[in-house]
């Protein structure tokens, strides 16, 4: 028997604490009935037995029909029930009033989902279905009066056609007491079968699992599907999921909901745990005792290869987890879904899934939605902390966690404490909502970990193939690990090929690297806020520590610092200042830089010592005052990429000769550069030139057009 129930949809900006597809019942069972046939016999036995049973039943004492048309009242109660009974007995078809009555609950069916299940009171199925014998006889009588409409009459045909095709009970020769116990039970199991609890406050949760409830309305049963949703943590994946299991439960016989594996399958017990659950779930009111993972994986296959079933398996992080339990096309019955919500796109493809649904961020009107419900209690903000909530949704990025876990956070706190908390979140971020997210960073390898934190500190908003070759030059093999970072949802890669990340997740990060020395920022491996950087460049108090470092000033900043800084910074790669003002010997840089970018470089030329980085990979000097690039021709023969867009005083071009991997050569906006050097032709490597801007340059050398 397939179980169905009603849904609603929840406007936008609609107040309302219920999901969506968690309906509100009036009642548990309708039950439709020909009062003179059965009213006073089986059917008051039926719904006696099911008011016993504590099932919540309407039947029409109460005298709701009137004339011939059904009353609007019966109509919202038909409505507001999850099961309706119909109870086809021998002059069921006699009553007009029976089959508007039968109309209504099938269009229930069809827009509401709502179950319906047909009780053969001493009548054959297949006279209800064909309006044969005594039910021919009825419909003579109707098409017989006039004022009965053709087209009445053929939704009525319609109605029990549809009705008497669906499972339902036939009293046959059956004692009627033992009938009754049988139906009384088949409502009590579907109705102990009750939709996962979603969150408190459901905003949002119809616009996420539209795009993969439109792909499951149109499966077809010959196939089993297996569906991904992939999504950072704290973005609501599970209870996409549960809101998916909820839209679509109602279509299977058997279904399973196995909760937050990646933790229960920790050891042996919990992944046999996780199997016996599955087999319980699909098998139930049978009991499986499997013993061992190898032997549940064998009895999976054998009981459940035949079932049509409906299976969540959440939060997943390795392969070995879904084998454990079986998780393949050939382990469950044709029509199967199998539904997988994992932080990792590349399982995903290694289990081959049909569809893999990447779960989004909340807009901005949604997320304020849901925050306030958190914060206020109501789906809007009090008008006098509009602009704080605001902030708040910013800062959250549209995180579901986060906005639940800051919303209940200020709930009843004064406009005192929201600013003094949203001042400490820009230092040191919340610790429910890191510690939710530091899952995903904790599952990565030990080089993954040093990419992701290089790329939080230093590289967001950095066009990716130039990351790549900086931490190539770090020895690295970036491809690779940035491409599990995005499957993991850590980093994206947007349009235009540059490296993004949620602000959540690279607060995450930058927080991980404060905890290495929280009182003692030169003894981190990475520097990057500006207190911070200003305190240990005044105090030229670095150390070894250190791998990267990077100070965003402004030009109207005006600040200055020694070389000597740098002294005690040996193993720093990636150095990051931004209109910077440098007095000394630049011999203090480490010898171990990768990636110099100092963007308004003061100085208009770089002087021998300079170039003294024999593992240079960038060199980035953007909106530099040079003049000319070097005073002699340097061997930088690890330097890729030269960058000196917008320097508007640049009249010769540097020195190519000395330069033989480089790649990318980006004059963007020097608008005082009259040409190129002739050595630019020795470039086999070159992939860019980029001279868009130089509105002097009339001409190349002729060896630059050698170029392949």
């Amino acid at each position: 028997m397939k179980a169905s129930s009603s849904s609603s949809s929840l406007p936008s900006g609609t107040p309302s604490s219920r999901p969506p597809e968690f309906p509100d019942y009036t009642y548990d069972v309708f039950l439709s009935f020909r009062g003179e046939d059965t009213r006073r016999t089986f059917t008051d036995h039926l719904y006696a037995a099911l008011v016993r049973a504590g099932v919540r039943t309407f039947r029409d004492a109460e005298g709701l029909r009137r004339g011939e048309n059904i009353a609007e009242d019966l109509v919202e109660i038909i409505q507001g029930c999850r099961i309706s009974l119909i109870v086809f007995s021998e002059n069921y078809a006699d009553s007009s009033w029976c089959l508007e009555e039968l109309v209504q609950i099938m269009e229930c069916r069809k827009t509401q989902r709502q179950r319906v299940f047909p009780i053969f009171y001493h009548v054959d199925p297949s006279h209800v279905r064909n309006q044969t014998g005594i039910f021919a006889h009825a419909f003579e009588r109707h098409e017989a009066t006039v004022h009965q409409g053709r087209d009445k009459i053929a939704r009525w045909r319609a109605a029990l056609r549809g009705a008497a095709n669906l499972a339902g009970f036939d009293i046959a020769d059956r004692h009627e007491a033992e009938f009754i116990n049988s139906i009384v039970d088949e409502i009590c199991r579907q109705l102990t079968t009750p939709y996962l609890n979603l969150a408190v406050h459901p905003v949002g949760i119809d616009s996420r699992v539209k795009d993969i409830g439109e792909y499951l309305r149109f499966r077809l049963d010959n196939a089993v599907y297996m569906v991904g949703i992939w999504g950072m943590g704290g973005i609501g994946k599970t209870t996409v999921a549960k809101a998916i299991y909820n839209k679509f439960y109602h279509d299977f016989d058997s279904r399973s909901f196995l909760a937050d594996v990646r933790e229960t399958a920790k050891d042996l017990s919990g992944k046999i745990a996780l199997q016996e659950r599955l087999l319980s779930d699909v098998l139930k009111p049978t009991m499986i005792r499997v013993g061992d993972v190898s032997k549940g994986i064998n009895v999976i296959r054998e009981r459940l290869r035949s079932k049509k079933v409906l299976v969540i398996v959440d939060n997943v992080d390795r392969l070995e987890q879904l084998n454990a339990l079986a998780i393949s096309r050939d382990s469950f019955g044709l029509g199967s879904i199998i539904i997988i919500t994992t932080r990792d796109r590349h399982l995903l493809q290694q289990v081959r899934a049909d569809k893999i649904h990447l779960t989004q961020e909340m807009n901005e009107e949604e997320a304020l939605e849901l925050f306030s419900w958190h914060a206020f209690q109501n789906y809007s903000p009090k008008e006098d902390y509009i602009e704080l909530s605001r902030r708040v949704v910013t800062y959250c990025g549209g995180l579901p966690l986060a906005l639940e876990v800051l919303g209940s956070f200020l709930f009843g706190r004064s406009i005192g404490d929201w600013n003094s908390t949203l001042k400490k979140l820009e230092k040191i971020p919340d610790g429910t909502i890191q510690s939710k997210l530091r899952i995903s960073f904790d599952a990565l390898e030990e080089r993954q970990r040093h990419i992701f934190l290089h790329i939080c500190c230093f590289f967001i908003g950095m066009d990716k193939n130039h990351v790549i070759k900086i931490l190539k030059g770090c020895s690295f093999s970036p491809e690779i690990e940035i491409s599990v970072l995005s499957e993991r949802c850590l980093v994206t890669v947007n349009e235009k090929d540059k490296l993004m990340m949620h602000d959540l997740l690279r607060d995450m990060g930058r927080e991980i690297v404060r905890e290495e020395s929280p009182n003692h920022p030169e003894r981190r491996s990475r520097l990057w806020r500006q207190e911070d950087v200003i305190e240990v460049m005044k105090d030229k108090s670095g150390t070894e520590e250190t791998e990267g470092l990077a100070l965003n000033l402004q030009r109207s900043d005006n600040m200055s610092f020694s070389t000597e800084a740098f002294r005690k910074m040996k193993r720093l790669k990636l150095l990051h200042l931004n209109y910077v003002q440098l007095t000394g010997d630049c011999n203090e840089f480490s010898k171990k830089l990768r990636w110099l970018c100092l963007r308004g470089f003061s100085r208009q030329v770089i002087r021998n010592e300079f170039l003294n980085e024999p593992h240079l990979v960038s060199i980035d000097l953007r909106y530099s005052n040079l003049v000319r690039v070097w005073e002699n021709s340097r061997r930088l023969g690890k330097l890729e990429i030269l960058n000196l867009s917008h320097s508007h005083y640049l009249r010769q071009s540097p020195d190519f000769s000395q330069l033989p991997n480089l790649q990318y050569v980006i004059l963007k906006d020097c608008v005082s550069l009259p040409k190129i050097d002739k050595s630019i032709g020795l470039l086999s490597r070159l992939v860019l030139l980029n001279l868009k801007g130089c509105t002097m340059l009339k001409n190349l050398p002729e060896d630059f057009y050698k170029h392949k």
